[in-house]
């Protein structure tokens, strides 16, 4: 598994943003031949507000290979300068293979009360919007457990878990005022190891927002 992570000049990823998503990825995936991230400055085409429709453009523009071929599944991470339309966004994910995450966004939410720090916010909104390439929470299918925030859809109704509706906001700093969640929680786990055995059924869809 290769995790593609394009960014813009002056916007590179943390150190720790990147281990962390490669240890919890290969923590809930079977990647015999585990799973290593590709770094690339590059200069985006769209570098103030941008669409889903965007990000979907230029991840395809810059993609060194298809998201999956016979022995290899590609994701692609993109960190540009500006922020999302919807400036309460900190990251998103566009489709089944495309994340693009939103660095001056981040910086801006740690500046309204400086708790959590800004590479702490970098460190968990990456890892939750792979978490929905994943398929959490309900997004290609119906989990038997009751973890689906009814007023977030797609997002975890546990605030300690990284799939809470709040990571991803502008607004998370009102919420946590501590350590973010970092980590999928036990029935998003379940969710997982479900769909890789089988028992539950992964509807073949590529979702958009």
């Amino acid at each position: 598994m290769v995790i593609e992570i394009d960014h813009a000049p002056g916007y590179a990823p943390e150190a720790t943003t990147v281990d962390l998503l490669i240890d919890r990825l290969e923590d809930v995936c079977d990647k015999p031949d585990g799973i290593r991230a590709d770094i690339t400055e590059t200069e985006f085409a769209s570098t103030g507000d941008w669409s889903a429709d965007d990000v979907r453009a230029q991840a395809l523009e810059h993609r060194e290979a298809p998201p999956m071929d016979d022995t290899t599944l590609r994701w692609h991470v993109l960190f540009p300068s500006g922020g999302y339309v919807d400036d309460s966004v900190l990251g998103v994910a566009v489709n089944a293979a495309d994340v693009a995450v939103f660095r001056d966004s981040i910086d801006d939410a740690e500046n309204v009360l400086r708790r959590p720090s800004a590479e702490d916010i970098e460190n968990s909104v990456p890892l939750h919007e792979v978490g929905h390439l994943l398929g959490l929470v309900n997004l290609v299918y119906t989990s038997p457990r009751d973890h689906e925030d009814a007023d977030h859809p797609g997002h975890s109704s546990n605030e300690d878990s990284v799939m809470y509706w709040a990571v991803e906001s502008s607004s998370l700093g009102a919420i946590f005022s501590g350590q973010l969640p970092n980590d999928f929680d036990d029935d998003d786990r379940a969710d997982l190891s479900d769909l890789a055995s089988g028992d539950l059924d992964a509807e073949q869809q590529l979702w958009r927002p």
